[in-house]
């Protein structure tokens, strides 16, 4: 149920697919339902963002390719774009998935609203059309200037990447510790990752942990639609989304696979946010090319997920793992390598099984357990399902979102 107070939202992610991405589109759905005005800024419209919904904005940022730099820049098209929503729509709010660059422009597109001055002179070569879309004829943007209470709050949601890859990296971790100290709030997906943050990058300031939620969007397809689509008989169907990169281990991932015994017992349905050829050459070499099915890209994730018997998940770190909970909603266990936040989602032998990270023989047996024990199965499903409503629901989750933003902006 919304607060009585309906905000003004920006919300910057990376549209790619992946856990940030698919966090963000989700939450300014509910957001928007709940009543407030959402307004995504971005480069491209985030992968499972509708376009029809009431209450949720797209503003593209367009990122010109000069020659005098030897890299595109997005962090200042980033920063301008959001200052001229920020002012246009009154936000309350500017919620940043990621310090770099998201957070990073935020404060500096704060910094604009606070002196007027970057839009009020000289006047600049074009304007954008009203719809934010579009750049035609010559005009002065107006002046920019806020006062203090109507300029935007900074929300970071960190995910992983900032603080366990990033941070290290002396290039970054200045930058980033600069984002989060300057930041209005902080959250982190995870107990695990609030601790990396705070021992990796030395922040001291209040860290708030807000789970990643779930809302499954109703299925288009039956589960035995689903199931005669992919070719699937008897076999047990497993289950792995993810962005496929180098943390996700896909190489552990068809090791295991090749193990499991007997082999005609399943078939591996790979929901792959980026293209899959790369790893094509090791399908084959494993011979697995009659039981591993990729499908790039999906949208209609909520298909595969019914029709799935239990996740399988190697990674060597997580912060979370958006992909088991949305398997977890179900009512599909998962077997999964006890690393990073994990431990927060799985209850172990409960609702899924966690094993040791890099053991590949050891995935295998506890999938072929779950395989061969199909009332187990089930009934580590049924818990799987439970706790997801109980603890990482759209209901549970965003009101603690909401109550932030209404706290932050005072």
């Amino acid at each position: 149920m919304a607060l009585d107070k309906s905000l003004n939202i920006g919300i910057t992610c990376y549209p790619s697919v992946g856990g940030s991405g698919i966090l963000a589109s989700a939450l300014g759905e509910e957001l928007a339902r709940r009543g407030h005005e959402v307004h995504f800024i971005g480069y491209e419209r985030p992968f499972r963002l509708p376009d029809d919904a009431p209450r949720l904005h797209f503003h593209a940022v367009e990122i010109n390719d000069y020659g005098l730099f030897k890299y595109p820049d997005y962090t200042l098209p980033l920063s301008v774009r959001m200052a001229e929503v920020s002012r246009d729509h009154k936000l309350d709010i500017l919620h940043v998935h990621y310090a770099v660059p998201h957070a990073t422009a935020a404060i500096l597109a704060r910094s604009m609203l606070e002196g007027g001055a970057p839009f009020a002179n000289p006047p600049l070569p074009f304007s954008r059309d009203p719809k934010g879309s579009a750049f035609s004829g010559s005009s002065t943007i107006p002046d920019s200037h806020l006062p203090p209470h109507r300029q935007p709050r900074i929300v970071t949601t960190l995910h992983g990447t900032d603080t366990l890859l990033l941070g290290r990296d002396p290039g970054y971790g200045p930058a980033i510790r600069h984002a989060l100290n300057h930041s209005d709030a902080i959250t982190t997906v995870s107990a695990y990752l609030k601790d990396q943050t705070q021992r990796l990058l030395d922040i001291d300031r209040p860290i708030d942990v807000i789970h990643n939620f779930f809302a499954p969007r109703p299925t288009r397809r039956s589960r035995r639609q689903m199931r005669a689509e992919l070719g699937l008989h008897d076999e047990a169907m497993i289950l792995h989304a993810s962005n496929l990169r180098p943390l996700k281990r896909i190489d552990l991932l068809l090791e295991t696979a090749a193990r499991i015994r007997p082999r005609e017992s399943f078939k591996l349905v790979i929901l792959a946010g980026e293209p899959f050829a790369p790893f094509a050459g090791e399908v084959r070499r494993l011979g697995l090319e009659n039981r591993v099915i990729v499908r790039e890209k999906v949208n209609d994730i909520e298909d595969y997920l019914q029709a799935a018997d239990l996740g399988l998940f190697t990674s060597e770190m997580e912060s979370f793992c958006l992909s088991i909970l949305e398997a977890m909603s179900f009512a599909c266990p998962s077997v999964a390598t006890r690393v990073g936040g994990i431990p927060e989602v799985v209850q172990d032998n409960i609702s899924g099984i966690l094993v040791p990270p890099g053991d590949a023989d050891a995935l295998a047996r506890m999938v072929e357990l779950l395989i061969q024990d199909p009332a187990r199965r089930a009934a580590m499903g049924r818990a799987a399902q439970t706790r997801a409503r109980d603890q990482f629901s759209a209901e549970v989750i965003v009101p603690r979102y909401e109550a932030l933003y209404h706290r932050v902006r005072g």
